[in-house]
């Protein structure tokens, strides 16, 4: 059996601002360390050895 598990923080690779997923609202939030920009044009450290896929 195969689960989907999505990427619960992210950081961009342009100015450091860290977010989390926000289940409650259902949107990317900052983290509670206030670093980065939020006027960057967001560079999400998304890359080729991140995984959705899970075995269970």
């Amino acid at each position: 059996m195969i689960r989907i598990v999505p990427p619960n923080e992210r950081e961009c690779e342009r100015c450091g601002r860290m977010e989390v997923w926000d289940d409650d609202r259902g949107v990317w939030a900052a983290s509670d360390e206030e670093t980065g920009s939020p006027h960057c044009l967001h560079e999400w450290d998304i890359n080729g050895n991140y995984s959705p896929v899970e075995e269970i």
